[in-house]
């Protein structure tokens, strides 16, 4: 192959796989209700977001697809493992975009993950930014 049909292949191949990171780098996951420092009853309704793509049950291996998980009052899970499953780590494995959570009186964090069809974080990861609630009876 002569120097320059190499370059040009060499030069496809880094734009194509710049427009594949590009593309994961444009999803993400957001909590639409609450709103950050919001003061909500012991029962509320969790509202979750996502661009970028699609929801999909447990399972689904298709790309550009995953579920929601819900971190409340915690951090991070290590993020090449699966997600565990608690009642900080709750999965939405059959794709669902809400939930009604109770929580006692008091101050709370809430956080997405979005993991793939094993319930592990995409690579790179994509997750919400923390918002915390204020729990009032």
């Amino acid at each position: 192959m002569n120097t320059h049909k190499v370059f040009w292949t060499i030069t496809l191949l880094i734009c194509f796989h710049s427009l594949s990171l590009a593309s994961e780098s444009t999803t993400k996951v957001f909590i639409i209700e609450p709103q950050m420092g919001e003061v909500v009853s012991e029962t509320f309704e969790v509202v979750f977001g996502i661009e970028g793509m699609s929801l999909a049950p447990a399972g689904t291996y298709e790309k550009n697809t995953g579920h929601h998980h819900l971190l409340i009052d915690t951090e991070l899970p290590a993020l090449s493992l699966p997600i565990p499953s608690s009642e900080q780590y709750v999965h939405f494995g059959k794709g669902q975009d809400r939930t009604v959570l109770t929580l006692q009186e008091g101050k709370h964090t809430l956080q997405l993950l979005l993991g793939d069809g094993n319930h592990i974080p995409h690579k790179p990861p994509v997750f919400s930014a923390k918002i915390e609630v204020v729990v009032k009876p």
